[in-house]
């Protein structure tokens, strides 16, 4: 069985509210107690309001507004901030794309100081920024998978669970009733507003852990992290043979082979896909190694290693099946490093597969050369 704990000040609480008894302090997660507080907040439907049609900072709280999960999100303009355009702070420290910044203000979903607002509206001190994040509704009907999930961190607007190796990640025409997706919404109760909003996919032999958003606001702000320093992901593999160093980074192009439907390959032609690797265990057959990603490519971390001659043990496509892992790879998302969309705190957890054995975070957390 796999095992995973958290890493920063909160770490271990499960979904029943118990303690995980290997759960661990990052001492380099924790939060400055003295920074400051962040402006951007979400309403509370029940939040008051003063005479001017303002809302009280004191009584801003994270609120869900709808059955599909859209959120009102709100920001209150500092001194520093007065004389800017709204559309500068919307996409400045609110985080809001281009395109849903686009969509409302032409639907009418932009507020300042309760009254409708234009982007190039002037602001000033004090004034309090609203948008309404508009709601997706589900496009197609789910079969319940009921498949037990083991989860390493769950609140209102993020999941992070531990997919098992060998389960789909998402309902395809391959696997419509027996994926991760259809685990979820089992797990859910089966509502009829279910959308699964995976934020960093894990191959189907691949396990460990893995990303969910809850709302599409939280998908939005994880999805501009997936490939900045803020979303760090790296992953053990165990493979057959060994690196021709002990720690190394490999830069080679990936692209789809030609004529084929998922193989990739490396070619000149191919996208730029960087992965960094460090051996920690090795003898002449196999290595443990620590791997992580600076790009994501599909199958990268596969190809890269099939390119170097010691492919993912039990990797059918890139190297050879192995009786000891049927249906599955000796590949496993091990350390999961992000901030929280909403809290904008740091998360960082951990997830060891029962073939790499123990190994101490110091390890796995420990940076590259």
């Amino acid at each position: 069985m796999d095992r995973h704990r958290e890493t920063n000040e909160n770490a271990g609480t499960d979904r029943y509210g118990e303690m995980n008894e290997n759960a661990r302090t990052d001492r380099r997660g924790e939060t400055n107690k003295n920074a400051g507080t962040d402006r951007r907040r979400e309403m509370n439907e029940n939040a008051g309001t003063d005479g001017r049609g303002e809302m009280n900072e004191n009584e801003l709280t994270e609120a869900c507004d709808d059955e599909y999960g859209g959120k009102t999100v709100t920001y209150l303009v500092g001194d520093g901030e007065a004389g800017r355009h709204l559309r500068d702070i919307l996409r400045g420290p609110m985080g809001v794309s281009y395109s849903a910044m686009k969509s409302a203000k032409w639907n009418g979903r932009l507020y300042v100081n309760g009254e409708g607002a234009h982007t190039n509206r002037i602001l000033q001190a004090g004034d309090l920024i609203r948008i309404n994040w508009e709601a997706d509704k589900p496009v197609y009907t789910l079969k319940p998978y009921d498949y037990p999930i083991s989860v390493a961190y769950e609140d209102e607007d993020l999941l992070i669970v531990d997919k098992p190796a060998g389960l789909a990640s998402q309902s395809s025409r391959n696997h419509p009733d027996d994926s991760l997706e259809n685990a979820l919404y089992a797990r859910a109760g089966c509502p009829a507003n279910f959308i699964y909003r995976p934020v960093n996919r894990l191959d189907k032999g691949t396990g460990g852990l893995m990303a969910v958003a809850r709302n599409p606001y939280s998908q939005h702000l994880l999805q501009k992290q997936l490939h900045t320093d803020s979303f760090l992901r790296r992953y053990l593999a165990m493979t057959d043979g060994c690196p021709p160093a002990e720690e190394g980074t490999i830069r080679l192009p990936i692209g789809k082979e030609k004529g084929a439907t998922i193989r990739r390959t490396v070619m000149p032609e191919g996208k730029p896909s960087v992965t960094r690797y460090r051996v920690l265990k090795t003898d002449q057959h196999r290595s443990l190694l620590l791997l992580q990603l600076e790009t994501g490519r599909t199958h990268q971390i596969r190809v890269h290693l099939s390119a170097l001659g010691c492919p993912v043990r039990g990797d059918f496509l890139y190297g050879k099946e192995d009786p000891a892992f049927p249906g599955c790879l000796a590949l496993h998302s091990a350390v999961l490093r992000l901030v929280h969309p909403v809290k904008e705190e740091p998360l960082c957890l951990i997830s060891l597969p029962s073939w790499a054995g123990d190994i101490e975070d110091s390890v796995l957390l420990m940076d590259f050369d």
